[in-house]
């Protein structure tokens, strides 16, 4: 993916989310209505417990998006004797989706769009290292992920 085109997405996503917070009237402790920058405060801050702002989005986030993943489950076929078809624009979307909510789980735990393909790119370099040694759950070791920073 070109990176002018993830910086879009985290944008947009950045955007979206403080346009629910607003239109929700979500707010945070301080009784501000909520935004994504102040979920980044709270992460600088190193709130990071329990109740704090950056572990309740990770979560709510998080079950949106095992939400958006059962529905395009549900979109998927299983009766291998069954004469229907997929639906493939819906499939599509589920997967866009998916995508809005990686994205928001990404920028809540203080990820710039940059940041994420530096790490996406280091843990593609892992998991390709990880097949080369034939990757199996005997010889699995998350040492490796330790690395990358």
């Amino acid at each position: 993916m070109d990176a002018d085109k993830l910086r879009d997405i985290f944008t947009l996503q950045g955007e979206l989310n403080d346009g629910i917070f607003k239109k929700q009237d979500i707010r945070g402790p301080d009784g501000a209505v909520l935004t994504m920058s102040a979920i980044r405060a709270a992460l600088e801050r190193g709130e990071l417990g329990p109740n704090g702002l950056p572990n309740l989005w990770l979560r709510n986030y998080l079950r949106a998006l095992q939400g958006e993943a059962t529905e395009l489950e549900q979109d998927l076929l299983w009766k291998w004797w069954s004469k229907d078809k997929i639906d493939l624009q819906n499939i599509r979307v589920e997967i866009v989706d998916l995508m809005h909510f990686l994205t928001s789980l990404a920028l809540t735990a203080g990820l710039t769009a940059d940041e994420f393909h530096r790490l996406y790119t280091a843990k593609h370099r892992v998991n390709q290292e990880r097949q080369e040694k034939g990757y199996s759950k005997d010889t699995k070791d998350e040492s490796d992920n330790k690395g990358i920073k």
